[in-house]
């Protein structure tokens, strides 16, 4: 069991409360996933789960984290860049679990992730690996680590169709704690039991987080029907009002009116109209109580939209937008070749998509044609 309790972060910089009071408590088999605009605290949690000491620099922190006898691990969404210099073999060998893996253990894990064992011992550098490899090595790291707790920051980014339906069985199949951040939808549907959902509503200003544990489809279908329960619920208590404020504006003027215009020779009238203004006064009193308890408006927080260019910007359909030739495609240390006799002719608004295995060479492409 992984637990935290009344967590609260705090940006440094700004004072801007990420979380307050967040309370999680995770078993086995939950396969928990973090959503939430950008900007909005995810990674921040991720890293503060695996250890507190990630978000110092940034965050002040407080809260209990309890994780008894767990083993995590963390897939961060960038390589650090201590690690980015290393070689492959290096990044393996220097964790003693790498030692205990067998040629057998190591060739299943290899072929699990689409490689061969000689990935392990590759001299290449891991910053020159494909963003796609990397997930990869982390993933496999942490496989041999044991552990029983993994946080995975964006693992579906980078990685090619094959690798991310593997990962999705991982999570899926995994019997123990699941932490993760994505904005692939589909994977998160199939794969997450639990939603946490972080969000700054007010125009930014108010923290909010839920804890759900359901499907991902059904904490949005139902998370839909109660907004607009409760939209539906504040209108009408609106209207009510309203209309009710409108009675006590005019009932409160006649008293005022009469009041006004009584005259002194009729005292027990006045008596009886201060009286009746007396009532109408305590009738708001009460008014206000119930306002006070009148449903709130929904927040909801609104993801921010832009657009590129217009119609007016519109690309000629017979515009050449990109001619490009390559006769040889390598890798960025030149030990291997990738493609060759590369032809590229793109007319005018033409969307290309390249597409490919890990370390295929797409991102080494896409550099070069933007040279």
């Amino acid at each position: 069991m992984m637990q935290i309790k009344k967590l609260t972060l705090i940006h440094k910089k700004d004072l801007r409360v990420i979380l307050e009071d967040f309370q999680l408590v995770l078993n086995d088999g939950d396969k928990a996933v973090i959503i939430g605009e950008e900007g909005n605290g995810k990674s921040t949690l991720l890293k503060w789960m695996y250890d507190p000491a990630l978000t110092e620099d940034y965050i002040e922190s407080t809260g209990e984290r309890i994780i008894g006898r767990e083993r995590l691990g963390y897939l961060p969404q960038e390589l650090p860049e201590a690690e980015k210099t290393k070689t492959v073999y290096e990044y393996f060998y220097e964790k003693e679990k790498f030692w205990d893996q067998t040629p057998k253990d190591l060739a299943v894990l290899a072929r699990k992730f689409g490689l061969t064992e000689e990935f392990f011992y590759r001299d290449q550098q891991m910053s020159e690996l494909s963003g796609g490899e990397k997930v990869k090595a982390q993933m496999m790291r942490l496989l041999m680590e044991d552990v029983t707790v993994l946080l995975l920051d964006e693992p579906s980014n980078d990685i090619d169709l094959a690798t991310l339906e593997l990962l999705e069985k991982l999570i899926r199949e995994w019997e123990h704690i699941v932490v993760f951040i994505s904005h692939d939808e589909t994977l998160i549907e199939n794969t997450a039991n639990m939603v946490i959902h972080i969000e700054q509503i007010v125009r930014k200003t108010k923290s909010r987080y839920t804890v759900a544990k359901l499907s991902y489809r059904t904490y949005v279908e139902e998370r839909l029907q109660n907004f607009e329960r409760q939209e539906q619920k504040a209108q009408s208590d609106r209207r009510e009002k309203a209309l009710r404020d409108e009675k006590y504006r005019k009932v409160y003027q006649s008293v005022q009116n009469a009041l006004n215009n009584c005259s002194r020779q009729a005292p027990s009238v006045a008596k009886n109209l201060k009286d009746k203004m007396h009532t109408v006064k305590a009738m708001n009193r009460r008014f206000e109580k119930e306002d006070a308890r009148m449903t709130e408006m929904p927040e909801q927080e609104e993801a921010i939209y832009f657009q590129l260019g217009g119609a007016e910007a519109a690309m000629p359909a017979g515009k050449t937008v990109i001619e490009y030739q390559l006769p040889k495609l390598e890798t960025p240390d030149g030990e291997r070749v990738l493609a060759e006799n590369i032809t590229l002719k793109i007319r005018g608004p033409e969307k290309i998509c390249i597409v490919g295995p890990n370390g295929a060479g797409k991102t080494t492409l896409l550099k070069k044609i933007a040279a």
